[in-house]
């Protein structure tokens, strides 16, 4: 599974709205938006954010995390 549709999983596992997540972790809307959509992809900080959020309700990282290591946003040709 690509690192979009992880994030999209821990969300939807948890009965989230995208706004509701990124305040669970401490983003904009518009960023989790963004990574869902395959036009962004989180920083460290962010990251350490949704491990943390993952950890405290018992929710598997790794998949995650590999799939962000492996993950590489393609720009848009104007």
């Amino acid at each position: 599974m690509n690192f979009p549709e992880e994030i999209k999983k821990i969300r939807q596992r948890s009965f989230l709205s995208q706004d509701e997540f990124a305040k669970e972790i401490g983003v904009a809307f518009s960023t989790v938006n963004r990574w869902e959509g395959a036009k962004a992809k989180p920083n460290l900080a962010a990251m350490k954010s949704i491990k943390e959020y993952c950890r405290s309700r018992d929710i598997d990282f790794s998949s995650v995390e590999e799939a962000w290591l492996n993950y590489i946003v393609e720009s848009k040709k104007i």
